[in-house]
């Protein structure tokens, strides 16, 4: 999160600024950036040096950064951050039986996300094997509009909400296959909430394909996303219609099921 991702909220009983900041110092470190010194995460923030390093000091203290020379790092305690939110959804306990054995049978990657802004946020995944040139891992991101599960969860949106996302859309064309007309794209997401599932063929990446169909809580309303990715050499979309779409939709509708007992 960068100081221009910050809420432009004034400090109050609502809003805690020094806790906003303290989030976004967390939020400054990633893959391409795991170690910094004082200076650049002041930068990243757009904080002081003075501001930045109480912050520093303070996580590190509660365990959540460490120091080696001049270099600020995450700990592992970060996690406690992110399972907190597992934990306590009772969705993904009950979902990891059903992406185990759908693997199991049809011998491909599942995985949920949920969406979160303009992206979709890996929640549970059960890979069985590499099939993308990034790692995706428990809260991984991937922007919504081009992802199958980000297409099921944008068709649940209200039409007025999905109309404001996609007017402030910048689409990138990721591959040759990557629909880049809102127009279409628009109606793609039609497509996905009018049939319930939708196939992404290559749109994110060269020979990847994904299927992806909603999971829903006791009232019907769309939660999460479950899909299967698979590389379009070993199973082309329609091989993964014929399979895996029967599967899939059983799995989500089992998951659902269950949740709703659950609720």
């Amino acid at each position: 999160m960068s100081a221009q991702e910050l809420p432009d909220l004034k400090p109050g009983d609502g809003y805690v600024q020094s806790f906003a900041r303290g989030l976004a110092v967390i939020r400054a470190f990633s893959a391409a950036a795991p170690r910094q010194t004082l200076t650049e995460v002041a930068k990243h923030c757009g904080l002081s040096r003075a501001g930045a390093r109480r912050i520093l000091l303070t996580l590190e203290a509660l365990g959540y950064v460490k120091l080696d020379g001049r270099l600020f790092a995450l700990t592992p305690k970060t996690l406690d951050l992110g399972f907190a939110y597992l934990s306590s959804q009772p969705l993904w306990h009950l979902a990891e039986p059903a992406m185990q054995a759908l693997t199991a049978e049809l011998q491909e990657s599942c995985s949920a996300a949920v969406l979160d802004g303009d992206d979709i946020v890996y929640v549970l995944r059960v890979p069985a094997r590499k099939i993308m040139s990034i790692n995706l891992g428990l809260g991984s991101r991937l922007p919504a509009w081009c992802t199958s599960m980000g297409r099921v969860l944008l068709g649940a949106l209200p039409e007025h909400e999905l109309e404001m996302r996609l007017a402030k859309l910048q689409i990138t064309r990721n591959t040759a296959h990557t629909v880049a007309d809102v127009g279409q794209l628009r109606e793609r997401i039609h497509q996905a909430r009018k049939q319930g599932w939708t196939l992404i063929n290559q749109e994110l990446e060269d020979g990847l394909i994904s299927l992806a169909a909603p999971i829903t809580d006791r009232s019907g309303q769309v939660i999460a996303a479950l899909n299967i990715g698979a590389q379009v050499n070993r199973m082309p979309p329609e091989a993964l219609l014929e399979r895996g779409l029967p599967r899939l939709l059983a799995a989500a509708q089992s998951i659902s099921g269950l949740l709703a007992l659950k609720s």
